[in-house]
């Protein structure tokens, strides 16, 4: 049977960030982190009745829109939203700055479990205050975990405010436990850090885990957090630029508010409502159903590729985390950065000019990312193995 994510759609020359900013028209990039699926049938509906009205003025954000984040968090999540905690903004990243900004002065120190997304350590520092990186560890199980002593005595430092938490993590492919979300608001509350929890990706999740809001863990998690959401990751909307912020103290959402509005991160266009509207509905439910499930394909094909390159070369060593969510796979290189005698930045740029393939180096997302590559899987599979036997040529 057909399935839609195996439909290639061009996207060279549509000026997309993705494919267009590689030098050649032969490079498969799998870096950055969208998709090259088309959006669910309902939202391409919702957007086309949008268009034809033919006026796109300043746009109000309706009522409708509230609902629908509300109820889709309640029905999927357990997670209630009272719609006076909730502020939109143009995307997860301004706001993550704003409420840094909000709540930091300069010399402060806001936690980061690293590797983590690269836009962390630019949001803090942007904002004239210090990162203090807790590195995850891998276990026995190849997945990253808190390193907890560390994570407390860095907790403990005076001048630590705030911890960015990222659930599911990026780049690391773990969606976080019940149990590892309340331990992290118990440190945290015990040292008055406030958990900033991105969770962009909080709907890409393998089969057989689950996504679990850091604040519907438990109400003092609840009272002693910011979240931000967004349905841009998960329905390939990123760029109709719109997330929300999920406050409940009134004061601090005050202090947010007011920062968002003093950037001018404070509007909207009219096509981001109407996309999220129809992204939350039982129809995109479905879809986005079907799009973890090819991801979780992808995963396999990608574990298959690398497992018979270490078997045609023993000593290459290369080493793939387990997918728990998102659709970025995590790959240890370190063995083979040392054959060559490179590091992972080094890596990325032999594979772009020489196989012709483009994967994220991992020092990007901290010093303890180094020797790692991200590979983006959120495309089609013939994409994926075209990618995977170039990467096997370059290695060989």
């Amino acid at each position: 049977m057909d399935c839609i994510f195996d439909e290639f759609v061009p996207r060279r020359g549509s000026d997309c960030y993705k494919w267009d900013l590689a030098d050649g028209d032969d490079v498969l990039p799998l870096w950055v982190a969208d998709m090259d699926f088309k959006a669910a049938p309902c939202i391409q509906r919702a957007l086309q009745k949008r268009v034809e009205h033919g006026v796109f003025g300043y746009e109000r954000v309706p009522e409708a829109y509230y609902k629908a984040v509300q109820q889709w968090f309640q029905k999927r999540h357990g997670w209630k939203i009272e719609r006076e905690w909730m502020i939109y903004t143009t995307g997860v990243v301004p706001a993550l700055s704003a409420i840094v900004r909000a709540m930091v002065m300069t010399g402060d120190k806001v936690l980061l479990t690293t590797p983590v997304y690269n836009c962390f350590f630019s949001c803090v520092r942007n904002n004239g205050a210090e990162v203090l990186d807790s590195p995850l560890r891998v276990g026995d199980d190849g997945m990253y975990h808190i390193d907890w002593a560390d994570f407390e005595e860095k907790c403990a430092d005076e001048k630590c405010v705030a911890y960015i938490l990222c659930n599911p993590h990026n780049p690391g492919g773990r969606v976080w436990s019940k149990d590892e979300l309340q331990r992290i608001g118990e440190i945290c509350r015990r040292h008055h850090v406030l958990v900033v929890s991105d969770e962009i990706h909080n709907e890409l999740v393998m089969p057989g885990y689950t996504y679990t809001p850091f604040a519907s863990v438990s109400k003092e998690n609840e009272e002693h957090c910011v979240v931000c959401t967004s349905a841009s990751k998960s329905f390939n909307i990123a760029g109709l630029q719109m997330a929300n912020i999920t406050c409940p103290d009134p004061a601090l959402r005050r202090r947010i508010d007011r920062a968002i509005n003093i950037h001018e991160t404070c509007d909207v266009n009219p096509f981001a409502p109407v996309a999220t509207i129809a992204a939350y509905s039982d129809e995109g439910a479905e879809w986005l159903r079907e799009l973890n499930l090819y991801i979780k394909g992808n995963y396999d094909c990608l574990a298959q590729a690398l497992s018979t390159l270490n078997a045609q070369h023993p000593t290459l060593d290369l080493r793939l985390m387990p997918l728990e969510g998102t659709y970025l796979a995590w790959v240890d290189c370190k063995t083979l950065c040392a054959h060559l005698g490179t590091t992972c930045k080094g890596l990325e740029e032999r594979l772009v000019r020489e196989a012709r393939v483009w994967f994220n180096e991992g020092s990007m997302y901290g010093q303890s990312g180094e020797g790692y590559l991200r590979i983006n899987l959120a495309c089609q599979r013939s994409t994926l193995q075209e990618a995977l036997r170039r990467f096997a040529d370059f290695v060989k």
